[in-house]
């Protein structure tokens, strides 16, 4: 986990710097980046690296504890200053006789103790506990490959959010330079006596309602752009330079196919990982029901003053535990363990239906707006060609002006959708993938080698 750690914090300086030394930023570099960056991702690898850290403590509990212990006590108890005297090595039997046994005098003893114990036999619970931690540790490094993915797909989903944006932006300050353009058609028209006023102030309205769009989209996009800092975990006043995006990609697989890969999904891994840990517990709970056995050496010196040596001693044990009787605490723990585990079986039942609810749900949306943004581009070319005509019926004199301001807002309205349309289609589509337990990456070359659409 060293390594990766390591890895990752390389990988992690390099994002950091790529973005600013760039012109632009594409959707994999996005992705890339908030893949080590997102800060998620680095709580769930400090996540793993304690579950790696837990193996180790568990494993610990199987070999010799070694401890030290200064002891230091003052007393006149007449049984306690007779064992501390011969403790010492300095009882004389002759002082003991002319002294009064029962009124001694006030000793002060240090007891020096290294102390080494070792479990020989604890009924499967040091065990259990090393491969729980094993477990726990495997989910939160699985965990770590979700957060991973998630953090894929929040990053794009910003990406492409910041991308639509101000796509919207150049589109609406298309429309009102479009619309300028009739106000002072219209203007003329009226200069020369061919056009009523109220067809010129029908114009302007319409452009007074472009601008107010405008205006709410130019603060949408510095949203959608802070929105994107917050995701790559990057400075929020970053500028972004996006590259545009193409046509997304077609879902060619039926629903069978996203259905399958759903089960490899690393979140639903790692609740498995867990329920594994839920029914080790049973085993855990039980040993308290076994007998315990181990050992354990002492060596003690024994002096007046602290950390000094008069006389020492040694002592090797054998021990051997069993709870007879305990108020029935083992076997009613035990039984919670067993519980437990039955109801995380049933909350992973629930999980795994849940996913599959949600990779279908998912494939109908993505399957929708691929059809919608299919439609959508057909009007958006059929409303294009609309306002076309309509200007040249205008120029001619056979339409109004309110006819060539309405082709023009049913031009925008299209293009709109059909803006809408695309990033949904990018969205659900990018989604799909990491429902069913896929990389968001998978779903960008179709993308990425249809760039249809230029920035402007």
């Amino acid at each position: 986990m060293t390594h990766r750690v390591l890895l990752s914090c390389l990988l992690l300086s390099a994002a950091s710097l790529a973005p600013a030394m760039a012109d632009t930023l594409s959707l994999p570099e996005a992705i890339a980046t908030a893949r080590v960056q997102a800060q998620e991702v680095l709580a769930a690898h400090a996540r793993a690296a304690a579950g790696d850290a837990r193996v180790k403590q568990a494993k610990g509990f199987r070999l010799p504890q070694i401890s030290f212990q200064e002891l230091w006590i003052r007393t006149n108890n007449p049984a306690e200053v007779f064992a501390l005297q011969l403790n010492q090595g300095r009882f004389s039997f002759q002082d003991f006789v002319v002294s009064d046994p029962n009124n001694p005098d006030y000793i002060n003893n240090a007891t020096s103790r290294f102390l080494l114990t070792l479990p020989i036999y604890t009924g499967g619970e040091v065990s259990g506990r090393v491969d729980q931690a094993k477990l726990a540790a495997e989910a939160a490094t699985i965990q770590a490959t979700w957060a991973e993915s998630s953090a894929a797909l929040a990053a794009a989903e910003a990406y492409i959010h910041l991308a639509q944006a101000r796509e919207n932006v150049k589109l609406l300050e298309q429309v009102v330079a479009t619309v300028d353009a009739h106000v002072r058609l219209a203007q003329a028209y009226v200069d020369q006596g061919m056009l009523v006023r109220s067809e010129l102030l029908r114009a302007q309205v319409e452009r007074s309602r472009i601008e107010d769009l405008l205006l709410e989209a130019q603060g949408q996009a510095q949203v959608a752009e802070a929105n994107l800092s917050f995701r790559l975990g990057a400075d929020p006043a970053a500028h972004w330079e996006l590259e545009p995006l193409g046509d997304p990609t077609a879902i060619d697989e039926d629903l069978a196919h996203w259905m399958g890969t759903a089960e490899t999904r690393a979140d639903l891994q790692s609740a498995r990982r867990m329920l594994d840990a839920a029914e080790l517990e049973i085993k855990v709970k039980r040993s308290g029901l076994r007998p315990k056995i181990g050992m354990a050496a002492r060596y003690d010196m024994f002096s007046d003053q602290l950390i000094t040596s008069d006389h020492d001693s040694a002592a090797i044990m054998g021990m051997l535990s069993v709870d007879l009787f305990s108020g029935n605490r083992h076997r009613a723990a035990k039984a919670a363990a067993e519980a437990d585990y039955a109801a995380g079986q049933q909350q992973i039942m629930q999980f795994t239906e849940g996913i599959r609810l949600e990779v279908r749900a998912a494939y109908e949306r993505a399957m929708t707006a691929r059809k919608r943004f299919v439609t959508a581009t057909a009007a958006q070319q059929a409303a294009q060609e609309v306002e076309r005509i309509t200007e040249e019926r205008f120029k001619e004199g056979v339409v109004k002006m309110i006819d060539l301001v309405d082709a023009t807002t049913a031009r925008q309205e299209a293009e709109t959708r059909e803006l809408v349309a695309r990033a949904d289609a990018h969205l659900a589509t990018l989604a799909l993938a990491v429902k069913s337990g896929q990389q968001p990456e998978a779903m960008l070359a179709g993308s990425l080698a249809a760039q249809t659409r230029s920035a402007s």
